[in-house]
């Protein structure tokens, strides 16, 4: 039996105790006397959400896959719990083991998304290791940060040792191997920093320096020690069937937000939306092959027994393979009580067949993601989604018995109009007037469409980095306007609107596009109560303005200018592979509502060929070849 590292008294007393024994099926067990190398794996959040997470679910079992390393996990004590911990001086600890993290040789935190910041600050005060990374000694951690959040890690510079800038199945073990060697040298913590600055992809905040112009943008950034690179190259899988998958991932005992096993069919994306950040970080598009996911999938269903098998994509539809796949899970699994899940599809003929074969009909929904609500708009963000698309899209589903809709917009896109905006409610109006033309007596019942809408937000590594965000103020007009809309339309009975938050969107675009300053302001901010900053009920949006005011620094300037072409960004010493010509060249075809053909259509030379896999290589003749975004 496990030492629980807290008592049935304190267990008994907090919401869902299963966030925190441990012990979950495929959970991995090692002595830790026995290993060299002790890893802790943390995702900021509650459990619920970071164990839904796939990329710690990948390096949890590469790590121990090595006698060497014992990797263990760590989520974000809920508020209840975070109470205790702090009032008996508890400190936090490893689901695995049990053990504090503060025994631990490395602490990787998951930068998932900008309102999780806090949350890492939450983390590293319960476990009493030194918040700043400067403070730190010989006795602590080595914190490293890693995901999509870590390609502007500006705004949280100060709290991390080292941010891993790529994919983490390319170069962890260098650094575990280097980690190793130091530690038998016996020398001091800077030492290994910087053999770990000498791994390509690995930045150390502290060994460069920042350098502001008066009016507050950036004037200069530079390594400040000769092992340190001025550009950090980020890391990429080059083969996505020749790398680690987990066979038996974790199965938690309380439900998740994926309770399912999750099946990463291809990385990347060939579509070019500006305003997706995902479809830039992780160019070029490079598929798994499909013996490669036959055997994964019947492995991961055999050791989980989950009942649903998600594929997971940022654009199913584009994996060459994937009617031979589903339909090839549909035949082994269709007796067996396995549903299948195909998120990111677009809705044609073969997604409706597929979907009319593995869902309940009456009971789902389809989704479509048109992002705005003109052709003009959608031309803007490089949508390549045609309204006769998804009328035609939505209208085949209608005659296959779905009578439920939901869609996906966002307000605030640069160049937006008033018009664009009621373009939203009419189109939502359109595709209830589509079901309305089958006969009364083949019908459904009656239609129903849910219209949601997000707050654009810009981000680094995209062509819309250099956008102005709309303000709070102006997001909260938009949305009441469009709500007027939907209201005139034919339909409004049938098209129910949802909103999302602006104060949190408007923070967030401040983190994304932001620079080392707002650390001050995260730690004050998190000092002063802030924390489960994502979730509505616990957000404290006065305490955020009192610590921007008292850091003496504006929000506007962050989120409200347009960036002028040859502005210094904070994430500009970071290499993508997508070159930021590219991205400029982009933006500007944005304001012309001019599209670029997607990946495989046509060589739009964004960069991305420098690694050398993928789509870049597909079908590599002529002026294929060019790629370099040049």
């Amino acid at each position: 039996m496990r030492k629980l590292a807290l008592s049935d008294e304190i267990l008994l007393s907090v919401d869902k105790p299963a966030r925190y024994i441990g012990g979950e099926i495929n959970m991995v067990k090692k002595d830790p006397s026995k290993v060299d190398i002790r890893f802790c794996m943390c995702f900021p959040d509650v459990y619920e959400i970071g164990m839904s997470h796939l990329g710690i679910q990948i390096l949890y079992d590469m790590f121990n896959l090595r006698d060497d390393i014992y990797c263990e996990r760590v989520y974000s004590p809920w508020v209840d719990l975070d109470k205790i911990m702090r009032e008996q001086d508890i400190p936090l600890f490893a689901l695995e083991s049990q053990e504090p993290i503060k025994n631990f040789d490395f602490l990787g935190i998951t930068l998932q998304y900008e309102m999780c910041y806090t949350n890492i600050l939450q983390i590293l005060d319960l476990s009493k290791i030194p918040l700043l990374a400067k403070d730190r000694t010989m006795d602590d951690p080595f914190v490293i940060g890693g995901g999509p959040c870590s390609y502007n890690p500006e705004p949280i510079a100060d709290f991390f040792d080292i941010f891993y800038i790529g994919e983490g199945e390319t170069v962890y073990f260098d650094l575990m191997d280097a980690y190793k060697e130091w530690k038998r040298s016996g020398k001091d913590r800077v030492e290994f920093l910087k053999a770990a600055a000498k791994i390509p992809g690995m930045y150390i905040p502290q060994f460069y320096e920042v350098q502001y112009n008066e009016d507050g943008t950036l004037k200069d950034f530079y390594p400040i020690v000769e092992e340190a690179p001025e550009t950090v190259i980020k890391q990429v899988e080059l083969d996505m069937s020749e790398t680690y998958y987990p066979e038996k991932p974790l199965v938690p005992y309380i439900k998740v937000t994926q309770d399912r096993v999750v099946l990463e069919i291809q990385r990347g994306c060939i579509r070019g939306c500006r305003f997706c950040q995902a479809g830039m970080l992780y160019r070029p598009i490079r598929p798994r092959s499909l013996d490669f996911l036959k055997k994964r999938a019947a492995a991961m269903l055999k050791a989980t027994g989950h009942e649903e098998i998600s594929l997971s994509s940022l654009s199913s539809s584009d994996y060459k393979e994937l009617p031979e796949l589903v339909y090839w899970l549909i035949d082994e699994y269709r007796d067996k009580g396995v549903n299948i899940s195909l998120p990111s599809l677009r809705i044609d003929a073969f997604a409706l067949d597929v979907m009319s074969k593995v869902q309940d009909i009456r009971k789902s929904s389809l989704t479509f993601a048109p992002e705005a609500g003109t052709q003009r708009m959608r031309n803007v963000i490089n949508k390549g989604l045609t309204e006769e698309n998804i009328l035609t899209g939505a209208m085949d589903a209608f005659r296959g018995g779905w009578n439920r809709v939901k869609l996906y917009f966002m307000l605030g896109l640069p160049g937006e109009t008033y018009d664009d905006i009621e373009g939203i409610a009419v189109l939502s109006d359109k595709i209830a007037r589509e079901y309305y033309t089958i006969p009364k007596d083949q019908r459904n019942g009656k239609v129903s469409i849910v219209t949601s809408t997000s707050i654009f937000v810009p981000k680094p590594f995209t062509p819309f980095q250099w956008s102005p965000m709309n303000t709070k103020e102006q997001a909260k007009d938009k949305r009441n306007f469009l709500l007027g809309k939907v209201r005139e339309q034919l339909n409004q009975k049938s098209i129910k609107y949802n909103c999302h938050d602006a104060d949190v969107s408007e923070l967030e675009g401040v983190f994304a596009r932001g620079d080392r300053r707002l650390n001050k302001v995260i730690l004050e901010a998190y000092q002063s109560g802030c924390f489960y900053d994502a979730w509505s009920e616990y957000f404290k949006y006065e305490n955020w303005i009192k610590a921007f005011e008292d850091n003496g620094l504006d929000m506007a300037f962050y989120i409200g200018r347009e960036r002028p072409a040859d502005e210094l960004f904070p994430w500009d010493f970071i290499d993508i592979g997508v070159t930021k010509k590219f991205m400029r060249r982009e933006y500007e075809n944005s304001l012309k509502a001019q599209v670029t053909p997607n990946c495989r259509a046509k060589c739009a030379g964004c960069g991305a060929m420098k690694f050398k896999c993928g789509v870049c290589v597909e079908n590599l003749t002529g002026n294929d070849e060019k790629g370099t975004g040049e």
